[in-house]
């Protein structure tokens, strides 16, 4: 399926319990034997299903989350991986929430949770949470977290369908809609990488059913934000279904990634599209290749070479040609060849040598439509052929205001 990586949560009780403890060891210890890195994430204190603002452990100082006990069943938990080498990173605490989240709590209590690990394990990873379920890091924007340490500090965010207004994905155009929260997105925790900083989207996910059309209209646009900046990331949620869960026996977990058989991939689309942001785009060792992501399907654009002429398709990223488009000048060059646009909507995009390149502009609040006018005057926008994966060139659908189509066909990221 193409992970690294287990995002393995995990109660506060389990470090006051040696016979629960030994049996995480074997988990990750399994992990490890197949190639596996693991973070080890601080759920929530007693078992069970997490969360709500009301719950008992929700914040510092709550009925069930003591700071004391916390940081002491973090530095136990990293004592006992402090020489396992897949064990890479500790999140203190998931989705920090309630009506006491204040930031001057947060301040007070995590920096005692981080340097207990810290202390505890030196090598590992200290991933910190945000408030508002972990949506919001805003608060370090003027004010920032002093530890004994930093080059080893991360920070995370999550980021559903529903963790902005109600209902907003079905209720506005997705160009407009998408473009807003990625705005507020970029407020609330996507500045830290401008200033330098690690930053996990450590959980995102939505009903792989496909019965959700604002889960399905989100996940296109996060797929895009995540392949512009790069991230590392954990999708929610491995799981085909749950022992029990709020009581019930074997509930079927719609956002998972295996099916309840826990032995067949739940919806192979939805895989291919998480395929797209799997691989880095840049980074040490790298060398740096400039792609055209297209999020729906998670493929990105490259040269079909099986015609007589060359047209333009979709692939697997990794295996797709380097591709370079300068909004200024407009010209996409996909290996030193330039798109040549059809007059006629529906024919395919064609390839040239540099004597007929069209111009093309990023339009709508994304600016993931590329668009073109024919000879008349129509304005074409690229789109994909799904028979073939062929892109070719239709009328701009769903550019803005209207909320009952959906542009994904032709939104394309430039990275």
């Amino acid at each position: 399926m193409g992970f690294n990586c287990v995002r393995l949560t995990w109660p506060l009780d389990l470090m006051t319990n040696d016979t629960l403890a030994l049996k995480i060891t074997e988990v990750v210890s399994n992990l490890g034997q197949n190639g596996l890195m693991v973070i080890l994430d601080n759920h929530l204190t007693h078992p069970g299903w997490c969360c709500s603002d009301n719950d008992l452990d929700a914040f510092f100082g709550y009925p069930n989350f003591d700071p004391v006990i916390w940081a002491k069943g973090l530095g136990k938990m990293a004592t006992l991986f402090r020489n396992v080498t897949n064990v890479i990173g500790m999140s203190l605490r998931n989705e920090p929430r309630g009506t006491r989240d204040y930031p001057d709590l947060w301040f007070r209590f995590m920096p005692k949770g981080a340097e207990a690990v810290h202390a505890a394990n030196p090598e590992v990873l200290v991933i910190l949470s945000g408030i508002d379920f972990d949506t919001n890091l805003s608060f370090l924007r003027d004010r920032f977290f002093n530890v004994s340490f930093t080059d080893k500090l991360v920070f995370e965010q999550h980021w559903y369908s529903f963790s902005h207004e109600g209902g907003a994905w079905v209720k506005h155009n997705s160009n407009d809609i998408c473009a807003k929260i990625i705005g507020e997105v970029n407020h609330n925790g996507g500045f830290l990488l401008d200033r330098g900083f690690p930053l996990i989207l450590s959980e995102f996910g939505t009903d792989e059913r496909g019965v959700d059309v604002s889960g399905n209209r989100y996940m296109n646009c996060l797929v895009a934000w995540a392949a512009e900046k790069d991230l590392d990331w954990a999708v929610w949620a491995l799981t085909g279904d749950y022992y029990l869960r709020t009581g019930t026996k074997h509930m079927v977990e719609t956002y998972g990634v295996l099916d309840a058989t826990w032995k067949n991939v739940r919806n192979s689309t939805y895989l291919q599209k998480l395929s797209g942001i799997q691989h880095p785009f840049r980074g040490p060792g790298l060398q740096e290749k400039k792609l055209i992501l297209h999020p729906h399907t998670g493929l990105c654009v490259t040269n079909n070479h099986s015609g007589n002429v060359p047209t333009l398709r979709l692939e697997l990223c990794t295996k797709s040609e380097p591709s370079t488009f300068d909004p200024k000048e407009g010209i996409l060059w996909i290996n030193k060849m330039c798109v040549e646009t059809p007059d006629v909507a529906g024919q395919k995009v064609k390839l040239g040598v540099g004597t007929k390149c069209s111009k093309l502009g990023q339009i709508s609040a994304t600016k993931m439509h590329l668009s073109f006018k024919t000879s008349n005057g129509l304005l074409l926008c690229l789109d994909v052929d799904e028979r073939d994966n062929s892109i070719v060139a239709n009328p701009c659908k769903c550019l803005t205001k209207d909320a009952s189509c959906d542009p994904a066909n032709q939104w394309f990221k430039v990275l």
